[in-house]
């Protein structure tokens, strides 16, 4: 038996789309399977877990989800076409308030927390180095990279090369990856 669901197998998870030659893993774990939707040629490796709440998960084609990822939260997340996500990497499209002045944890009561949640947006050519975590509300700007071990806290401008915590920019990256896409569809479709 293949580590990998079949297409029939895929078909039957009850996802709101999901398009050709998709690679999904036995071991991902899937929450509010009809918000979410997975672009053709696209691959979600073992142990990951996408949970999409009151909004929709948004994977694009071409896109890579590697090993123990973890998308999360309210509010839409999005992956563009082509970008990919390191091992472990989280995006939280809800937070609680840490001030300490709520309780925090999602078995909560609405009454006594309080949350953030707003969209988290990865565009097109981004990749996400591993440990890094992307918090609600950011979008990353086509064509960017965000380093391991980052903590996004607010947008990326497009190919800006960014790391650290908070994440900040660093250079500028390399817009060559579109001629590599236009190639690739040439020949693939």
């Amino acid at each position: 038996m293949s580590s990998y669901l079949t297409a029939n197998e895929v078909e039957n998870l009850g996802l709101k789309f999901v398009g050709k030659n998709v690679s999904i893993s036995r071991l991902a774990t899937f929450y509010g399977v009809d918000k979410i939707s997975v672009g053709s040629n696209s691959r979600i490796d073992d142990f990951c877990v996408l949970s999409a709440s009151k909004s929709e998960i948004i994977i694009g084609e071409y896109v890579h989800i590697a090993v123990f990822c973890c998308l999360t939260g309210r509010e839409l997340i999005q992956l563009d076409d082509f970008s990919g996500l390191s091992s472990r990497v989280s995006i939280y499209s809800t937070n609680d308030d840490y001030s300490g002045e709520f309780l925090t944890n999602p078995c909560i009561p609405s009454e006594f927390s309080a949350i953030k949640s707003s969209p988290v947006i990865i565009k097109k050519h981004v990749v996400v180095g591993t440990n890094s975590t992307i918090l609600p509300g950011v979008t990353i700007g086509g064509g960017s990279a965000i380093g391991a071990y980052s903590l996004v806290t607010k947008d990326i401008e497009e190919h800006t090369i960014a790391f650290g915590v908070p994440a900040k920019p660093a250079k500028k990256r390399t817009e060559k990856m579109y001629d590599a896409e236009k190639e690739l569809r040439k020949r693939y479709g």
